[in-house]
C-alpha cells in the first residue's frame, strides 16, 4: 500500500479511482465494508482503491474541549487499513486552516483535481467540510455534476448493535470486550512499552507484570482484571491484565498490569500488543499482599480455563496478519 501523508506529493491523480472518505477510528466492521467495496469495484475496472483518512482526527482540532478518545493508535489504523487490500492511503493533514475549506472546493481540488475520483464510496452518515456542508446529498449531487457516481453504504448491524466508533467506545467503557469484538472483528488491542514501575509484583505479590503506561489520548477500558492475549516479538501468551490505580497499595497513576504466564524474559523498554479478551472483575481494595496474591491466583485459574475452552478462535486470531 503507497501512503501519502501531505496531498502535493501527490505528483499526478490516481488512475481510476475508486475512493472512500472517513476518520476510521478502530477500523471496524462497518469501516470494512467501505473498504470491500472499494476494493471490489476498483478490481473489476483495473483501478485504483484509495482510502482518504485524516491526522490528528478533526475533532482534536474542531472541538478540542470534547477530549476524544480514540480505538486505534494512528499506526493501528494505517496497519488495518493496509490488511484491507487497499492499493493507496491518503493522510491529509487537518489543521484549522484545512477546516474552513468548503466542500465544494475539496471535492474539486482534492477528490477531482489531485485524487482523480472515478467513484466515491462513503457510509450512510457520512458528511464533510465547514459546517458539515459536504452531506451525502451534496455530494450525490457534486457526482452528478461532475462525472462520477456516489455509492451510499448502508448501516451495518451485529446482533441488533449498530457498527459504528461511537458504540464500541460505549462497550469498551463498559469492559464489554466480547462485544466489542463482534464489532470490531477483532479483540481490543492495547499497545505500550513496557516500563519500570513499583517492582512488587514479584518480591511481594508473586506475580511478575509488565506495566505500561496508558496515554491520555487513549480509550481506557473499565477498571478491573481481564483476561488476556500477549503478543511480543511474533509470539503469542496468556495472560490476566489489571488496569486501574492499584488500591492495594495506594496509588494515584492509572496503569495497566499484565502478568504473563510461562514467560520469565526482561522487557523493559520493549513494545507489548495486548488483547483483552474478557473482563473477569472490577478492581478492588485488598487487606494486604497476601489476600492479593490469593486472588490473582484465582484469576489465573480461571483465565486458563477461559483460554483453553476457545484455544481455537485464539490461535486464530493470534495469526500475523493481526499482529504485524
Amino acid at each position: 500500500m503507497e501512503i501519502y501523508t501531505n496531498l502535493a506529493d501527490i505528483t499526478a491523480p490516481f488512475a481510476d479511482s475508486f475512493v472512500t472518505i472517513g476518520n476510521f477510528d478502530g477500523v471496524h466492521l462497518g469501516h470494512h465494508m467501505l473498504f470491500s467495496e472499494v476494493v471490489s469495484r476498483a478490481y473489476q475496472k483495473q483501478g485504483t482503491s484509495v482510502v482518504v483518512t485524516f491526522d490528528p482526527h478533526p475533532l482534536q482540532v474542531i472541538r478540542p474541549e470534547i477530549g476524544i478518545k480514540f480505538i486505534s493508535t494512528y499506526k493501528q489504523k494505517v496497519e488495518m487499513i493496509s490488511l484491507a487490500g487497499i492499493d493507496v492511503l491518503v493522510v491529509i493533514p487537518f489543521t484549522r486552516e484545512f477546516a474552513a475549506t468548503r466542500a465544494e472546493a475539496f471535492v474539486d481540488e482534492v477528490l477531482i483535481k489531485t485524487i482523480g475520483v472515478k467513484e466515491l464510496v462513503v457510509g450512510y452518515d457520512y458528511a464533510f467540510g465547514k459546517g458539515r456542508q459536504g452531506n451525502i446529498e451534496f455530494l450525490k449531487e457534486q457526482g452528478r455534476l461532475k462525472g462520477f457516481p456516489v455509492t451510499v453504504v448502508d448501516p451495518y448491524y451485529v446482533e441488533d448493535m449498530l457498527v459504528s466508533s461511537s458504540k464500541i467506545r460505549e462497550l469498551v467503557s463498559e469492559g464489554r470486550m466480547m462485544d466489542v469484538k463482534k464489532l470490531l472483528g477483532r479483540s481490543y488491542q492495547i499497545r505500550g512499552t513496557v516500563q519500570e514501575g513499583k517492582k512488587r509484583g514479584g518480591p511481594v505479590v508473586g506475580f511478575k507484570t509488565a506495566n505500561l503506561h496508558l496515554s491520555e489520548e487513549d480509550l481506557c477500558p473499565k477498571h478491573g482484571v481481564y483476561v488476556t492475549q500477549v503478543v511480543y516479538d511474533g509470539k503469542c501468551y496468556g495472560g490476566v491484565l489489571n488496569i486501574g490505580y492499584n488500591p492495594t497499595f495506594g496509588d494515584n497513576r492509572l496503569s495497566a498490569e499484565t502478568h504473563i504466564f510461562d514467560f520469565n524474559q526482561e522487557i523493559y523498554g520493549k513494545e507489548l500488543k495486548i488483547n483483552l479478551l474478557k473482563h473477569l472483575r472490577g478492581e478492588k481494595r485488598f487487606s494486604g499482599p497476601e489476600e492479593l496474591s490469593d486472588q490473582i491466583r484465582e484469576d489465573i485459574s480461571l483465565a486458563k480455563e477461559l483460554l483453553a475452552e476457545a484455544q481455537k478462535d485464539l490461535l486464530l486470531s493470534c495469526e500475523e496478519k493481526y499482529n504485524r
